[in-house]
């Protein structure tokens, strides 16, 4: 395989007779959902991944900073799906769909899995880069995806704990305490935000999470531009905490949501991507605030669900205040993680 250019060119793989491998375009949209949905019941048990999330993924902003491909069998039907996505400098997130129970699936994945290591060496270079490390997010019981990954040298590296709340009791909450202001991020009258709270932001996350697991400096565009490629995004779901100090207003915390896609009952819910305390603010309530405004506002919203993720090594104990404020457990994914040297 090293004899194409794993950026632009596709690939010769080590594929089953008769089978294929291309980048995906708008009319795999469908099949790509269906497939992506088989994973989710096959290690979740229910849900559905929404056709619109994956256009934003193949075609839309998404696609921008992602090198994919679709293996097709002989009857030219999708059954693996695979995504490398130069998230930032350094980072190359992976992501491996393949069908439950196929019998060709330890063929295909190895191909895949080899393809991948190639495009991210390849992101590495037009970056610059002597290595670059790969990371791939498996659900907990997905033990085919994570024996593939074994083989082709990733290991684990940390346990994730998805948790999910109702907001049924969203008028109950209190308000945030005395000395604490949460406010959504200031916009200009066209609807887009002002540049001074959106760097508020990414100020307040990077330093909030500067001595977390797997922490690394991302550049503010590079931040801003992988938030807007989820088609959850929405500047109204960006929210920054101040705190009181010598009698003035300063920035404590902040805390960026998304939309979730519809569940069994068919309602959409909304997902905390990122919350974050400064460490001027902490043991003033600025985490419970920011959370009872993204209940209260998705509530409001006709909204069902609150979601989110928590490492369940935490160092500061952060699975533990979600539990106290409602917070129950509905699946488990973990990191693994491998690396590609130029």
């Amino acid at each position: 395989m090293n004899d194409v250019d794993p950026l632009h060119a596709v690939p010769e793989l080590d594929l089953p007779p008769g089978w294929s491998a291309r980048p995906p375009g708008a009319d795999d949209v469908p099949a790509l959902a269906e497939l992506a949905t088989s994973v989710l019941h096959a290690f979740r048990g229910e849900g559905r991944v929404e056709q619109e999330t994956v256009a934003a993924l193949v075609v839309g902003s998404g696609s921008w900073t992602r090198r994919q491909l679709v293996v097709l069998d002989a009857d030219d039907r999708a059954q693996a799906w695979a995504s490398v996505h130069d998230r930032a400098a350094g980072r190359t997130m992976v992501d491996l769909t393949v069908r439950p129970d196929l019998p060709e699936g330890d063929r295909v994945a190895a191909a895949l899995l080899a393809w991948m290591a190639d495009v991210a060496r390849a992101v590495a270079v037009l970056r610059q880069l002597g290595s670059t490390q790969l990371d791939a997010s498996p659900y907990a019981a997905d033990e085919r995806l994570k024996r593939w990954l074994t083989g082709a040298g990733y290991a684990k590296k940390r346990t994730w704990l998805h948790l999910t709340r109702p907001v049924d009791d969203a008028d109950g909450l209190p308000g945030p305490r005395e000395g604490v202001v949460v406010r959504r991020v200031a916009k200009h009258d066209d609807g887009q935000p002002v540049a001074a709270d959106i760097q508020v932001v990414h100020l307040m996350l990077e330093e909030s999470f500067a001595d977390h697991f797997n922490s690394y400096r991302e550049s503010f565009p590079e931040f801003v531009q992988r938030l807007r490629e989820d088609p959850g995004h929405r500047w109204d779901h960006w929210w920054v905490a101040e705190v009181e100090v010598e009698g003035q207003l300063v920035p404590g915390g902040a805390l960026v949501a998304s939309v979730l896609g519809e569940d069994a009952s068919g309602h959409h819910g909304s997902y905390v991507e990122y919350i974050g305390v400064h460490r001027r603010a902490r043991g003033r309530g600025v985490a419970k605030a920011l959370l009872h405004t993204v209940i209260k506002d998705a509530h409001e919203r006709g909204r069902n669900r609150v979601d989110l993720e928590v490492d369940a090594d935490s160092p500061t104990g952060a699975d533990g205040l979600y539990t106290s404020m409602g917070w129950t457990l509905d699946h488990v994914t973990e990191s693994w993680h491998g690396e590609v040297t130029v």
